[in-house]
């Protein structure tokens, strides 16, 4: 069944979800307004029920403005965008949400709960135990293996996490679990009363990312999504460095991930027997699995994972997109990639090449998952960097990640060092945000989150809109913008030193796709059938199971 009145789908009692009331007669805040009337677009909610803005409401919003990162002023009495709702950023919205204070813990500790004990969960728990003011009050993991041994005295276990959020000694939820579970726990967390820490990539399309904003909204919780990096002050103060034009103007961002990843096999169709099969797939279609192994390679199948572009891609391209200063989707985007090098049951690419092309500085992907040579266990490198940022500017480009990093000029000679601690304080800056009820202090609010998600799912989608097409046509495609089109050629030297047949497996080129930014929504497949169009957008809608839905408002 569907989340009805603010409460996660199950039998049995539920507490009653926290709602965002709107009297009908008592005077309203310019700040509430403002936000009432971006995101429904002048009708003010509250539950199921509807509440238009009053005349007197109305004429006072022309006088309402918030001021975007760039300094401009947006009014709502023109009309509020989806573009400029989300530029306004954390900071703007935080008078508007006045998100409740809340009775803690024992001694004041914050009580959070793990959803997925698998490998990020279980880091997360350990990391959690390291912070001052927290309890770890609830594991939850479908799989019964994962959680022997792992929940000390007084920690509550479970399978299935709507019992989880059902509990009121519960106050914020770390969301561990595979990719397509992540929007439909977010969703159901909030309308629970949890905050919540949700992993990358923070949804499985693009639509899921926008009602994960809204849940966090309408239900007043502290959503931040798990790109650590954005926590690192090393790249924080090398994205204000070249925002400076310390380096003069900038020209592009490349995404560079190049981690080694071998076949995931392949054998006849199996099921797993010793867990709830059913609620492990969740909003995914119940199938047969093809795969050796049922935890981890979910990431390499469509129905559940997001491929390296979702999985870990998304990282790198977080802070490129952080260094440029883009808000919002790209007005186009196109994708080139396949699996290549074995055949198994993985259906994402391992070679991947994605161009988000922004107007003023594009951003592009590059994906690696083969090694630097057939039978080799090295990987190679782009200007010295395997996982990474390298952003180009005019007189010099930054490099680095996971622990900081170099400017650099344009002959390779280091300029200036940022040191880095890949983001150590992140989970903490979760938490003062919780305890604070100031979601303007987060670091990766969920807004961010989903913007880079979603453009990895642009990414993918244009390649599965793709077919066969040689590295020269490849090139041809992308030639509006040279470091991609030359990203092309030292692929197909990658490929023929990992002794892949491009002429009997070649690489998919997706075609152009136009979007909306504003309405984020795809409009047009250059060059595609109208059906392509279609597809296009149901890929970047989604499907749901019957009560495991994402629902298309809140």
């Amino acid at each position: 069944m569907k989340p009805t009145n603010g409460q996660p789908p199950a039998s049995g009692k539920r507490s009653a979800a926290p709602a965002l009331r709107v009297s009908r007669t008592a005077p309203l805040s310019k700040s509430v307004i403002l936000l009432l009337f971006c995101i429904k677009g002048g009708t003010a909610f509250s539950g199921a029920r509807g509440y238009h803005l009053t005349a007197q409401m109305r004429a006072t919003a022309p006088d309402l403005r918030l001021r975007t990162p760039g300094g401009s002023f947006m009014a709502a009495g023109k009309g509020c965008s989806r573009r400029a709702f989300l530029q306004a950023g954390a900071v703007g919205l935080s008078a508007a949400l006045l998100l409740p204070r809340r009775a803690w813990g024992a001694n004041g500790d914050v009580r959070v709960a793990v959803i997925g004990c698998g490998n990020m969960g279980g880091g997360h728990v350990k990391h959690l135990a390291q912070l001052p003011g927290v309890r770890l009050a609830g594991l939850c993991d479908v799989d019964p293996e994962r959680l022997k041994g792992k929940a000390s005295e007084g920690v509550f276990t479970a399978n299935d996490p709507r019992r989880i959020l059902e509990r009121n000694d519960v106050d914020a939820v770390v969301i561990a679990t595979p990719d397509h579970w992540h929007a439909t726990l977010t969703v159901w967390a909030c309308q629970a009363g949890k905050d919540v820490y949700v992993q990358k990539p923070v949804s499985h399309n693009i639509r899921e990312g926008r009602r994960m904003i809204e849940a966090g909204l309408k239900y007043k919780r502290v959503v931040q999504a798990g790109t650590q990096y954005r926590s690192d002050e090393g790249l924080r103060q090398a994205a204000a460095d070249i925002q400076a034009g310390q380096l003069g103007k900038p020209l592009w961002g490349k995404a560079v991930w190049y981690e080694l990843r071998g076949s995931i096999g392949i054998k006849d169709p199996w099921m797993p027997a010793h867990l709830d099969y059913d609620l492990y797939c969740g909003p995914a279609p119940v199938e047969p699995l093809r795969r050796n192994q049922l935890h981890y390679d979910w990431h390499w199948v469509w129905s559940t994972g997001t491929g390296d572009l979702g999985n870990s891609g998304v990282h790198a391209f977080d802070i490129c997109r952080m260094i440029a200063g883009h808000r919002t989707l790209p007005p186009r985007a196109i994708a080139a990639g396949a699996r290549l090098g074995y055949e198994d049951a993985g259906e994402t690419p391992n070679t991947h090449l994605a161009v988000l092309a922004y107007d003023s500085v594009p951003l592009f992907i590059e994906i690696r998952n083969l090694p630097l040579k057939k039978g080799m266990k090295a990987m190679g490198h782009f200007r010295g960097v395997q996982e990474g940022v390298v952003f180009q500017c005019e007189g010099g480009y930054f490099a680095g990640l996971r622990a900081g990093g170099w400017t650099y000029d344009n002959d390779g000679k280091k300029i200036k060092q940022y040191k880095g601690d890949g983001g150590a304080q992140h989970m903490a800056n979760f938490l003062n945000a919780v305890r604070e009820r100031k979601p303007e202090i987060l670091n990766a609010p969920i807004q961010e989150g989903h913007v880079s998600s979603a453009c990895c799912h642009l990414g993918n989608l244009s390649c599965r809109l793709g077919a066969g097409a040689p590295p020269e046509a490849i090139r041809e495609a992308l030639k509006a913008h040279p470091e991609a089109a030359e990203t092309v050629d030292r692929l197909k030297e990658h490929l023929a030193a990992n002794e892949v047949d491009l002429a009997r497996t070649p690489l998919k080129l997706g075609p152009w796709l136009k979007i909306d930014a504003d309405r984020e929504e795809i409009v047009g497949v250059e060059g595609g059938m109208p059906e392509a169009l279609t597809q296009a957008r149901t890929l970047a809608r989604g499907t749901y199971r019957k009560g495991f839905e994402v629902p298309d408002s809140l």
